[in-house]
């Protein structure tokens, strides 16, 4: 137990809660499906409380509420234009989730769910699903003029249509890394200066006094992983409303 308050890589480990194994297909409650349902009921719960009873001076709260719906609402727009609003409980509800999952990972002891790549890869697929369906289903074929770019002569047609291709087919891979990858190397970070700190801070007075640096540079990591955990929500959120103006308007 010793080695895990030390170990940055322990508070990424899975563990099964209710171990559920069905034709050797493992399907376990783990404690990543735990905080996947407590982000969920928080942030269900949350918008649900605060804006049940409308006030017309709204509360504190029911305007963190409307901002967020307005900021949502002019990202959308102003990233697939006014067409863009028929996918906001989408785009709004994966902004809400991944926001509310980076901030409940910032709780001490708590699991931060999109540090591992299955889940942040699942979010993109989701996307990228739901460009591709409904891109195919709105235009047909003529979805494909997404590869095909105007303007461009027809000897370097195959070269750019190729590059074209392996662009979108790279979009889930660098949607889903961006935010894993930010999300686990900033909790790692914080966790080696933490655990400078207990080290240092057990070795008597002269630790406690080396402890100082690693200290302040712990507190200042914690600001900085809060400002992370709102921009890697923002930031998919917007690739997100960018993605889904091409399944709106594949034409160039």
């Amino acid at each position: 137990m010793a080695t895990d308050k030390v170990d940055p890589i322990h508070q990424f480990h899975l563990n099964d809660l209710i171990h559920v194994d069905i034709g050797g297909l493992d399907l376990s409650f783990t404690n990543s499906s735990l905080f996947m349902v407590i982000v969920a009921v928080v942030t269900a719960g949350f918008l649900y409380l605060t804006t049940a009873n409308r006030g017309l001076v709204p509360t504190r709260l029911q305007s963190i509420s409307e901002m967020s719906y307005e900021f949502v609402a002019s990202m959308l727009r102003d990233g697939a234009g006014s067409q863009g609003m028929r996918f906001f409980p989408f785009v709004f509800s994966l902004f809400m989730f991944i926001l509310v999952a980076n901030l409940i990972g910032m709780v001490p002891y708590f699991f931060t769910v999109p540090s591992h790549i299955i889940v942040t890869f699942a979010f993109s697929m989701l996307v990228i699903g739901t460009v591709i369906v409904y891109g195919f289903w709105k235009h047909g074929l003529h979805f494909l003029n997404l590869f095909v770019p105007s303007g461009v002569p027809g000897a370097l047609m195959p070269l750019v249509v190729a590059i074209e291709v392996i662009s979108f087919l790279s979009r889930p891979i660098s949607l889903s890394v961006r935010l894993f990858a930010n999300m686990l190397a900033g909790h790692i970070t914080l966790k080696v200066f933490a655990g400078f700190v207990v080290s240092l801070g057990s070795m008597g007075a002269l630790g406690i006094g080396g402890a100082i640096l690693p200290l302040a540079m712990t507190v200042a990591l914690t600001g900085l992983e809060f400002l992370v955990a709102f921009l890697q929500a923002y930031v998919f959120a917007v690739l997100t409303c960018m993605y889904l103006n091409d399944a709106l308007h594949p034409g160039h």
